[in-house]
C-alpha cells in the first residue's frame, strides 16, 4: 500500500477530485494548511503598507490506496494540480505497512 501527500493551489482542489473520481479514487483526507517552498512567499501592499507574505495558503490531500494504483494516481493528480507556475505544490509517496478498519478489523488494502 501506498500513501500519497499532495500539498496544491487550493484553486485547483475541485479538478484534482474530479480527476482523482474519473479514475475511481473515492477516499482522501483534504486540510487546509500554511506554508513556502524556495520562493518564500511574497511581498504585498496593503492600504500604502508594504508587507511580507510568507506563508502561502495551500490545501493537503492524503491517500492510501493499492500499491500498483500508485503511478496511475500520481499521473492524474499531478496533470490536475499543474499550473506551470512556481507554487504548483509537491507530492510526496510513502510505503504504508498496514491499515486496519476500525469497525470490523479489516486489515491491508481490504481495509481500504
Amino acid at each position: 500500500m501506498k500513501k500519497i501527500e499532495a500539498i496544491i493551489q487550493p484553486f485547483k482542489l475541485e479538478e484534482v477530485k474530479e480527476a482523482l473520481k474519473a479514475i475511481g479514487v473515492d477516499g482522501m483526507t483534504i486540510t487546509e494548511v500554511r506554508g513556502h517552498g524556495r520562493q518564500k512567499g511574497h511581498t504585498e501592499v496593503y492600504r500604502g503598507q508594504e508587507y511580507n507574505v510568507d506563508l502561502m495558503p495551500k490545501v493537503k490531500l492524503e491517500l492510501v490506496l493499492a500499491g500498483n494504483r500508485a503511478d496511475e494516481v500520481i499521473k492524474a493528480l499531478t496533470l490536475a494540480a499543474r499550473t506551470g507556475k512556481i507554487g504548483d505544490g509537491k507530492l510526496f509517496v510513502y510505503d504504508v505497512a498496514d491499515a486496519i478498519r476500525i469497525r470490523n478489523d479489516d486489515r491491508g488494502e481490504s481495509a481500504l
